[in-house]
């Protein structure tokens, strides 16, 4: 991933939390301990949905993932999710009061949809929340989004990292995995398993799990020296080239 050379901005969230998913339904011990440490302040939770027409599940999953931070004594006050249900300005206004925003699994592409129809976009860069997400939601906070089955050509993300991020590898899909190795002769992917995770903060980064890289087909383990070349984006954070350096990788 290569160095940006810029001038350095502020990053409004408190913690960037990229996520694989969680296959049994339940956050990691190491995980927790992260969220539990930045999560002090839980007055709202709001879900973005990656199936913005399919209500029923996003209700159903927005229970079950919230049951995940109360079972690691993490419950917050009220919780909600952004789906085609939600007019425009209250998405607004439910992002302006949010603790942490989590972006859901599920269909990238439709998700990114949501979130242009009701310009929330802006709202979710400037907040000073916790941002969280998982799969498609991982997928969409960064630079670029590639998702093979809906959009074969990459699209801008939100730009919280100089990451384009493609979640549960390995993958069984051999026509999937062809896709990314023809995507990754352009962009760097990076390849994250199950129970993994990339936090960034205003001074470092982690990296939790298993993580690899795919760049021009062929893929390696992501290093930690990688890692300190992941910048923020958009109007978040640049590192300039000796801020880099002293980035610290916990």
């Amino acid at each position: 991933m290569h160095l940006y050379l810029g001038e350095k901005r502020i990053m409004n969230a408190k913690l960037l939390g990229f996520f694989s998913g969680f296959p049994t339904r339940h956050f990691t011990d190491s995980i927790a301990d992260v969220l539990k440490k930045e999560l002090n302040i839980r007055d709202s939770l709001v879900f973005i949905s990656a199936q913005p027409d399919n209500y029923a599940q996003n209700d159903e999953d927005s229970k079950g993932m919230h049951e995940m931070f109360a079972e690691r004594n993490m419950p917050f006050a009220k919780y909600c999710v952004i789906d085609n249900r939600t007019k425009a300005v209250d998405a607004v206004s439910l992002i302006r009061e949010a603790s942490c925003i989590f972006l859901m699994g599920g269909n990238a592409t439709m998700q990114f949809k949501l979130i242009y129809d009701k310009g929330i976009g802006d709202e979710i860069r400037r907040s000073g929340a916790v941002i969280l997400g998982v799969s498609a939601g991982s997928m969409n906070m960064g630079k670029h989004t590639v998702d093979i089955y809906e959009s074969p050509t990459p699209y801008e993300g939100l730009g919280f990292a100089d990451l384009t991020i493609k979640a549960h590898y390995p993958f069984i899909d051999d026509t999937l995995l062809q896709s990314l190795k023809q995507a990754s002769m352009e962009l760097p992917i990076c390849l994250m398993e199950d129970e993994s995770a990339i936090f960034i903060k205003k001074d470092s980064i982690m990296q939790i799990g298993k993580i690899h890289r795919m760049v021009k087909g062929e893929v390696s383990s992501f290093t930690q020296e990688q890692l300190k070349q992941v910048r923020y984006c958009k109007g978040l954070t640049t590192l300039k080239v000796e801020e880099v350096d002293k980035l610290e990788v916990v």
